[in-house]
């Protein structure tokens, strides 16, 4: 099979190697075994399950329709710019989301139904449609990928509920072949993947080919004003803007929106993007950048995921990320092109308050979960009458950053205590909370898990130089 792969990889894809351990990978998949891959940004991860998907099956003696890989993304962007691509190299790809009015997905259900496409593209939540569910049933999967597999791990740093439903999504399409993806898992953390997939740890090869990228420069410099943070920026602005585009990644939006002012002042053409603007606002920012008429963003961490900018020559964290994960997954944005590349983070020791109310704010604990549990099924009528914005303001002093009650009716929805995670099914309750969802050890134990991730971060700032990459990859389980 390694030559059809090779002549996929050449006539497909214009490559005529492979990289790191990508064929490893894909012969392992290839043959029906499953795998856990954990390669950097940049590293070629989606051939490892594109190929795969697209070497010929025998031709089914039955008229059966031709087999189908599917892969979860956590992102709608994400997932249309890959099919994009593949479309544009001539694979029969598609993507079913949330996106698509009712004509167009309606329109892709017939035809995935009907045996055309390769390769689908969807969210785990799309599982939740009984439409969906029914047109896979139609087809036969070889492989399912899930990418950005840290999604999946309740102690990852990005956690989605609905990600954790993976071994009830496989066992759905027939227990295929499984290949999940992801730049950044502590062993923790691929160890839980594997566990939530449903697999047994004999079962999945797994390829680690470290995080370190050689051309990204880290660098900490610490600061202790706004100010010093503005100079700082538009110092790396002005050394590197001719030679190509870069992210000032930012906590809040009321400092983006002041570090956005203070650099118009200066001259200095940029773009700001954040998960409050439209969602088409939010879209053309993203083509801007990626075409390369903005070539300056400044970011919440709601940019990047999907980002496949070869030229990025710097990445700036102006405020202390939340981990150690999230930080590494945003620099690693930077040089994929494999050029020289600036990673830096403005360390201000203040910064690190905003962080621990964050955490605060995206972990309710058993008490928490009782109160919501009391007010849905004991007064019902009243949070189904004045809505979801009354009952935050019974739960918690209203803050815009407190999602503790997103998180309470994700994870309800979860456990089947309620009929979904938003208006109007969150408000029917079809049974009583779990015993994990009343544990108070169970939510102690990952308040302390993000804090440490937090504090890891602060310990990253303080080592010297030399010693960044081999704290990274002791942290990530690499050495």
């Amino acid at each position: 099979m390694a030559p059809q792969h090779r002549d996929i990889l050449r006539q497909v894809f214009g490559y005529d190697t492979f990289r790191g351990c990508q064929e490893a990978v894909i012969e392992h998949v290839a043959s029906g075994r499953h795998a856990l891959v954990v390669m950097p940004t940049g590293g070629g991860k989606s051939l490892c399950y594109q190929i795969p998907a697209l070497v010929d099956a025998a031709t089914p003696s039955d008229g059966a329709r031709p087999e189908l890989t599917v892969v979860l993304s956590p992102l709608i962007a994400l997932m249309k710019d890959q099919v994009d691509g593949l479309v544009a190299r001539g694979v029969d790809a598609t993507f079913v989301n949330s996106s698509l009015g009712r004509e167009e997905r309606e329109q892709r259900y017939r035809r995935i139904a009907a045996g055309h496409y390769r390769l689908l593209y969807v969210t785990p939540e799309r599982f939740r449609k009984a439409a969906f569910r029914s047109v896979l049933g139609e087809r036969r999967v070889r492989l399912l990928a899930v990418d950005e597999a840290h999604c999946v791990s309740e102690w990852g740093h990005d956690f989605r509920p609905d990600y954790s439903r993976l071994a009830e999504i496989r066992e759905r399409l027939g227990n295929p072949t499984t290949i999940a993806l992801t730049a950044t898992a502590t062993r923790e953390v691929r160890d839980d993947i594997v566990h939530q997939l449903g697999l047994d740890g004999q079962e999945v090869g797994v390829f680690h080919e470290g995080i370190d990228r050689p051309n990204l420069e880290l660098e900490v410099v610490p600061v202790w004003d706004e100010d010093e943070k503005l100079e700082q920026i538009a110092e790396i602005v002005a050394s590197v803007r001719r030679q190509g585009s870069g992210i000032v990644y930012v906590t809040l939006i009321k400092t983006l929106e002041r570090l956005s002012e203070a650099l118009r002042r200066r001259g200095i053409e940029h773009v700001g993007y954040h998960g409050g603007l439209p969602r088409n606002r939010r879209r053309e920012i993203q083509d801007a950048f990626m075409g390369g008429s903005c070539p300056l963003v400044l970011a919440t961490g709601a940019f990047g995921m999907g980002v496949d900018k070869d030229d990025i020559r710097f990445v700036v964290h102006a405020e202390t990320p939340a981990s150690i994960e999230a930080y590494y997954q945003e620099v690693g944005r930077a040089g994929r092109d494999g050029q020289p590349s600036r990673c830096v983070l403005l360390y201000d020791q203040n910064d690190l308050m905003i962080q621990m109310q964050f955490i605060g704010w995206r972990n309710p604990d058993a008490e928490f979960f009782a109160r919501v549990y009391h007010f849905l099924s004991e007064r019902g009528e009243e949070v189904r009458g004045l809505g979801l914005e009354w009952l935050n303001e019974r739960l918690q002093r209203v803050s815009r950053h407190d999602h503790r009650l997103d998180t309470v009716l994700a994870l309800l929805d979860r456990h089947g205590v309620v009929a979904g995670p938003r208006p109007p099914e969150c408000f029917e309750v079809l049974g009583p909370l779990p015993p994990e969802l009343t544990d108070p050890e169970r939510f102690a134990e990952k308040l302390r898990r993000d804090q440490q991730r937090l504090y890891a971060l602060v310990q990253y700032a303080a080592v010297d130089a030399e010693e960044r990459k081999p704290f990274l990859e002791h942290y990530f389980g690499w050495r």
